[in-house]
């Protein structure tokens, strides 16, 4: 396979696909507002996801199910009018799209319309099939979900790691082949072996996006929060910092309030 990059001025959901293709591997970060997208857009990430993780990391909810539509929709629309390049792809929270595929399709035309955004993403296999083939028929681009799925998290009861039983594997692929045959453009693989990704990803025309999921994926996504090390208290294995800004922002912030305590802050050159 080729690794030439090619270069895209703007990222469509053609372009993951042509990605794969090449061996080129897709890279993709969450963001939740404005100013971090504009900064993960800059970089050159491929992607971005508006998760449905924002309910965590913006909101301090210990899972992702409290999450609202309106609020999902709040967030992909400052991180819309950062972005120039990169794709953005929104989570339907829970509650949205589960058990009426009508309202699924409300749901979706809703974040599309008005965020702006350019694609949705959807837990789950069979059980919402019928919920990702009308959003499909509508002419909105769908991204597919399976393996540890957050908003399932009182049904599995834990966030270890999924798949690795042949019954529950041979159901993800499944269910990986029905996505691709109803015309989702890419799925998720998320907390699954390494060998299963790799089978899926080999099996799959349709680019397979990773976390806690191996190498073999076609690409990788993690949460910006952990990534820069915002966050100090999830440490899975899959996890890489690449900085620790949870120590630095203290240390500034705690400088900062000692300035101003010892009338240090503004000085002369600070003020008019």
């Amino acid at each position: 396979m080729s690794t030439a990059k090619k270069e895209y001025k703007r990222i469509t959901v053609k372009s993951l696909i042509e990605m794969k293709q090449q061996g080129e591997k897709i890279s993709m970060l969450t963001a939740y507002d404005y100013s971090m997208a504009k900064i993960v857009d800059a970089a050159g990430v491929d992607a971005i996801l508006v998760g449905d993780s924002a309910s965590n990391t913006m909101a301090g909810h210990e899972t992702t199910l409290p999450i609202t539509l309106d609020q999902m929709i709040y967030h992909a629309s400052g991180v819309i009018r950062a972005v120039k390049r990169a794709l953005v792809v929104v989570d339907l929270p829970f509650g949205s799209y589960q058990s009426d595929p009508k309202e699924a399709l409300r749901s979706a035309i809703r974040i599309m319309k008005e965020s702006g955004a350019h694609a949705v993403k959807l837990e789950g296999g069979e059980e919402i099939r019928e919920s990702v083939k009308r959003i499909l028929n509508a002419g909105i681009p769908v991204m597919g979900h399976l393996g540890l799925t957050p908003q399932s998290i009182y049904k599995f009861g834990t966030y270890t790691v999924r798949a690795r039983e042949e019954k529950e594997a041979e159901k993800l692929m499944q269910d990986a082949r029905m996505l691709e045959k109803l015309g989702c453009f890419a799925l998720v693989l998320e907390k699954i072996p390494a060998s299963l990704t790799e089978k899926v990803s080999k099996n799959l025309t349709i680019p397979t996006i990773g976390i806690g999921a191996g190498v073999h994926a076609d690409g990788q996504v993690l949460v910006i929060h952990d990534l820069l090390g915002m966050t100090h208290e999830f440490n899975p294995r899959f996890l890489r910092r690449y900085m620790n800004l949870y120590d630095d922002m203290s240390q500034a912030i705690g400088q900062y309030v000692d300035d101003v305590k010892r009338r240090d802050f503004p000085n002369a050159q600070e003020q008019y």
